[in-house]
């Protein structure tokens, strides 16, 4: 293992765009391949069950003794690898792509498909796309281990492989390109979006060759018949999300059982697994994915067999027995059960209101379409994936108005009676508040005052052009501020030279530079810098003093970024910074506040890194007069100084201490970061 993985490393060794990108291609073919080994466990598990059925007899009270089995198999699976692996996977993909840096235990990926495969073997209810989503995660978490791709990619390729485990199981990239970003990442950042298109087609590509169509939900193509329908397409979203909202409290409430602490746990998998069968006798449609179900209500073109009360009867045991599955210790996912819900009342909503709509013919199977799409919204909170999904699976763009309607109004409705999607219900018991805003960089931490270069050689606008090359070719640089007088007037590089062909030698530097230069001062984040001079496509920026923008004080380059890199990462503070900004970000009542430091506070005159700063606290910025300093660890705090931090309401308190005239406090402080 140890030579397999110096193989692997050496091929990415360079770990540029190419690396990166080949490193998605790659991991597409494997989550592709984990996807139709997930179907292909299933199947096997089912036929195992179904052989013991016909050994002993039972019919379909068989499901009595099949169902907790399975689900006692996901438990003690959870019990001894887990956590993780008796669950739904998305949320845990989720916290390990926004907390953990993108970790996730190779051990996750053969135990969810053993689980996955007992539970909807077994006869459980719900899906396999969740399960698969974390498969993909896994995947993409240890496969980047090996490459030795820094954190940002790790991220990229956990998200990119669990967007392709949903696109592979519907044979829809796009739609598992956009779960990856919408629900995973929450975020639609560029820097994400090529490695994940890759993994998604390529996953898709790679699975439906190994499994074929059968496996995967198919729909026909329908149409919008008649626009005056959009009245009843707004109605069905309405009653999409009633079901939706009920999903998710449902799953709320069965995923909170606990038992008392005098009984044995596996009496949780027993007894509901026994609840799951009992419906199951019952209505046996309401078991497994449903995935054959819902493609004959997709496929229907006129009045369905079954009467509207009936399909919304089935829409709420499913719910029940998803809900009963997922308390019981079962590895299923909410996503097939979301468009299973969706399609039923679709459905029957359409043969609810065929009678007394005489306007138009009703299509049952385009009904079942958008509430497909709008339940979704609902449960998940990722209109676009919702949208996207319904497209590839019907291969056809003719309910575009209905289905943008139905998920928008889903979305908006579904946000105001319930917080929380079906993927952040267990993070928000936990207390757990994902970062909504994107990637904490590091380079916020330095300022360009501590990169940049001490600007030692200059161009005057007399220089001649062929002065200007003889100073390029001596310092090495491709690119020079021009002073005159003490002043920064311009700046010329390489390519302006370059430009001035064979009249250069008749050229001075005045008639080739660029005036009114971008610049940046010490005190800018290497962040804010980076980002100026990305958005103006420039190599270098002069720094100047903030109080005189012609005053010259260095110059920031290319290099310089790199050793702020080398800065954050090199010291205990800028690493400490990090960890805690990502472990504050998930607290619930974290938000920025002000302390003044008075001229008697014990912290006056003191250095940032000897102060014990409360726990829960980081010191983001200070405010001296009208200057604004980024903290590090060797900078003294002076009496006056107006500190922000970023921190929890106890952290507060503990800090407006710290200013006050007294002694250190005789606490327990963690070091300061």
């Amino acid at each position: 293992m140890p030579k397999f993985r110096r193989w692997i490393s050496h091929i990415f060794t360079q770990r540029g765009t190419a690396a990166f990108l080949l490193a998605a291609f790659v991991l597409g073919v494997l989550v592709g391949l984990g996807a139709a080994i997930l179907v292909w466990t299933i199947k096997y598990a089912h036929d195992i069950f179904g052989t013991v059925d016909d050994l002993l007899g039972w019919g379909k009270w068989f499901l009595l003794l099949a169902i907790p089995a399975g689900l006692l198999i996901a438990w003690g699976l959870d019990r001894r690898f887990g956590p993780g692996v008796a669950s739904g996977g998305v949320t845990e993909t989720m916290v390990a792509a926004g907390l953990h840096g993108g970790y996730m235990p190779t051990r996750l990926i053969p135990t969810k498909i053993i689980a996955t495969a007992a539970t909807l073997g077994a006869g459980g209810s719900g899906g396999r796309e969740g399960p698969i989503a974390l498969i993909g995660g896994a995947i993409g978490s240890s496969f980047s281990r090996y490459t030795g791709f820094g954190q940002d990619h790790v991220r990229s390729l956990v998200a990119a492989g669990a967007g392709a485990g949903i696109g592979a199981s519907f044979n829809a990239p796009i739609a598992g390109m956009l779960f990856a970003m919408e629900v995973i990442l929450r975020s639609f950042s560029v820097r994400h979006l090529n490695a994940i298109v890759i993994t998604s087609v390529i996953a898709a590509v790679t699975t439906h060759l190994l499994i074929g169509q059968e496996s995967i939900l198919t729909s026909p193509a329908h149409e919008l018949h008649d626009p005056r329908q959009l009245v009843l397409f707004a109605a069905l979203a309405l009653v999409a999300v009633l079901f939706g909202v009920l999903f998710l409290r449902v799953l709320e409430k069965t995923s909170g059982f606990r038992l008392p602490a005098r009984l044995p746990g596996w009496l949780i998998p027993v007894g509901a697994g026994l609840g799951v069968a009992t419906i199951g006798i019952g209505e046996p449609l309401a078991l497994g994915t449903g995935q054959q179900f819902l493609s004959d209500l997709l496929a229907a073109t006129s009045d369905t067999e079954l009467i509207w009360w009936s399909l919304f009867l089935l829409a709420v045991l499913k719910i029940v027995a998803t809900s009963l599955t997922r308390a019981g210790g079962g590895s299923v996912g909410t996503f097939m059960a979301a468009l299973f819900i969706g399609g039923s009342i679709g459905a029957g909503f359409a043969n609810l209101v065929d009678p007394v709509w005489t306007l138009s013919r009703i299509d049952p199977g385009a009904f079942a379409v958008v509430g497909m799409a709008a339940t979704f919204a609902a449960v998940a909170r990722a209109p676009l994936t919702s949208v996207i999904i319904v497209f590839e699976i019907t291969g056809d763009y003719g309910l575009v108005l209905p289905l943008m309607l139905g998920a928008a109004l889903a979305t908006f409705l579904g946000d105001r009676l319930h917080s929380d999607s079906a993927y952040t219900i267990a993070l928000t018991r936990a207390g757990i508040h994902l970062p909504t805003m994107q990637d904490i960089d590091l380079l916020d931490t330095v300022d360009v005052g501590d990169v940049m270069t001490i600007t030692d050689e200059t161009a005057t606008p007399s220089m001649s052009l062929p002065e200007l090359a003889e100073m390029f070719d001596r310092h090495h640089h491709h690119g020079l501020p021009v002073v005159e007088d003490g002043q920064l007037i311009g700046v010329v590089g390489l390519s302006d030279l370059e430009g001035a062909g064979e009249d250069a030698a008749d050229l001075t530097v005045s008639d080739v530079m660029t005036t009114k230069p971008i610049t940046t001062t010490p005190g800018m984040p290497v962040s804010a810098a980076l980002a100026r001079m990305a958005s103006f496509g420039l190599g270098r920026l002069p720094v100047v003093e903030d109080a005189d923008p012609t005053r010259l004080v260095g110059m920031f380059r290319r290099e310089s970024v790199v050793r702020a890199y080398h800065h954050a990462l090199g010291t205990a503070t800028g690493r400490a910074l990090y960890r805690e900004r990502v472990r504050l970000r998930s607290q619930p009542d974290a938000a920025f506040f002000e302390s003044t430091v008075v001229t008697a506070s014990p912290i006056a005159n003191e250095a940032i890194k000897d102060i014990p700063w409360p726990e829960g606290a980081i010191l983001v910025s200070i405010r001296r007069g009208t200057k604004v300093l980024i903290p590090h660890g060797n900078t003294r705090v002076e009496p006056g100084d107006r500190l922000t931090f970023f921190g929890t309401g106890d952290a507060r308190i503990d800090a407006g201490h710290l200013m006050e005239p007294t002694q250190l406090p005789d606490r327990d402080w963690r070091p300061s970061s």
